[in-house]
């Protein structure tokens, strides 16, 4: 009976002295042992990209408006009409530039009437200097009236000019009231939809003081994607990059262009312009952003773009296929050379340091030109052991 107790306490010591043992080796050594988060090296491709908030505008965008002043008798057209280059929009009340028009008629013919009085008098004077140079100038009395015939001739020439003069004076004024008098039919200059109507019919418009708009137009065949990339970005963007983009209301489909032009200044440009240099003006626009405006068009044959939706802008500065990749965490110090240190682990599980070259990063995949072979293991982080076990054990009961 003895003898088996003695057993019995023997194996719960055993078992104690096991259990200290196994903790100790789960715990105790993973306070100082590091646990690696690894990744392979594949091959895929990298791209560096610029993200960018743009809008859609119409590629071509026209005001329609008076050149004379007046009530808009009729409106021909209404929003999202397509109208074609030279069709009627509308008609401006135009019995005050028929008026006009009848005015420098009638100024015309009057002019025109006094040019025959004037050509009979210079015929007259003509054929009367024509006799006396016939008689000639041998005595003092001929001479006299030769002279007088002569005075008369170029009087006469002087006259029927000047009349001359006023009769394209004249036709000048008939030419303009018949352009007045045009102006009172508005017409498209060029083929588009009406994409707003600004005077409605029956309103005034009174054109001396400045242009007003009948209506607008809108190419919508044809959109213009201005995006705003940031003065940070706008370094590395230049015309000729593809681009592409999409829309809030289909955030799936994707439209792809090329740069047209980034433009050489922001927009803010004409408000400093217009604005005073005072110190406090320009602390106040120093502190805002920078933003340069990248353009590039898309067609739209469908209608489906439409003026002044917001895109979501994506231009492609740099992509390489088929390459070498690590995730930019695992790139460790920049040597002077420009190659960077990269923990390798083997199939030992042994961690060594290498020297690698680097492509394209994108700040999250790096593209690597040496130091690397596909399917190495690189270390991209570190996690210890304890923390893990706790975090897999879940919070401490209270």
């Amino acid at each position: 009976m003895f003898t088996s107790r003695r057993l019995v306490i023997a194996g719960v010591v055993a078992g104690i002295v096991l259990a200290i043992l196994a903790a100790w080796l789960t715990f105790g050594r993973g306070e100082s042992q590091a646990q690696y988060v690894t990744a392979k090296v594949t091959r895929g491709s990298v791209e560096k990209t610029v993200e960018a908030s743009g809008t859609l505008e119409p590629r071509e965008l026209v005001g329609v408006g008076a050149q004379v002043s007046g009530r808009v008798e009729t409106l021909h057209v209404a929003i999202g009409d397509t109208v074609r280059k030279g069709d009627l929009i509308a008609q401006i009340d135009s019995q005050t530039q028929n008026n006009s028009l009848d005015t420098a008629r009638a100024q015309l013919a009057n002019v025109q009437a006094q040019l025959a009085g004037a050509e009979a008098s210079l015929i007259k004077a003509r054929l009367a200097f024509q006799r006396q140079q016939a008689l000639g100038s041998g005595q003092a009395t001929s001479r006299a009236d030769y002279e007088a015939a002569q005075a008369e001739l170029r009087s006469a020439q002087a006259s029927r000019d000047a009349i001359v003069a006023q009769i394209r004076s004249a036709q000048v004024s008939v030419n303009s009231a018949q352009v007045q008098l045009g102006f009172t039919r508005i017409t498209a200059p060029m083929d588009g939809v009406v994409v707003a109507i600004v005077t409605k019919q029956g309103q005034t418009v009174n054109a001396n003081q400045s242009a007003p708009t009948i209506v607008v137009l809108a190419k919508l065949d044809e959109m213009t994607i201005k995006a705003e990339v940031s003065e940070a970005d706008v370094i590395n963007v230049r015309a000729g990059m593809p681009a592409h983009f999409t829309i809030l209301g289909d955030p799936d489909k994707r439209y792809s262009a090329t740069l047209r032009l980034v433009e050489p200044a922001p927009e803010s440009i004409v408000n400093e312009v217009n604005s005073s240099t005072s110190s406090s003006s320009t602390s106040s626009t120093s502190s805002s952003a920078i933003y340069y405006n990248a353009l590039f068009e898309v067609p739209n044959a469908d209608g489906r773009l439409r003026a002044l939706m917001t895109a979501k802008v994506t231009i492609d500065l740099d992509r390489r296929s088929n390459v070498l990749t690590i995730p930019a965490t695992a790139l460790g110090t920049r040597a002077a050379d420009g190659s960077y240190a990269v923990r390798v682990v083997d199939e030992d599980d042994k961690v060594s340091t290498r020297r690698v070259r680097i492509g394209l990063n994108n700040n999250v995949i790096v593209e690597v030109v040496s130091g690397l072979k596909q399917g190495e293991s690189v270390i991209v982080g570190t996690a210890s052991a304890k923390s893990e076990s706790k975090s897999r054990m879940g919070p401490p009961m209270m």
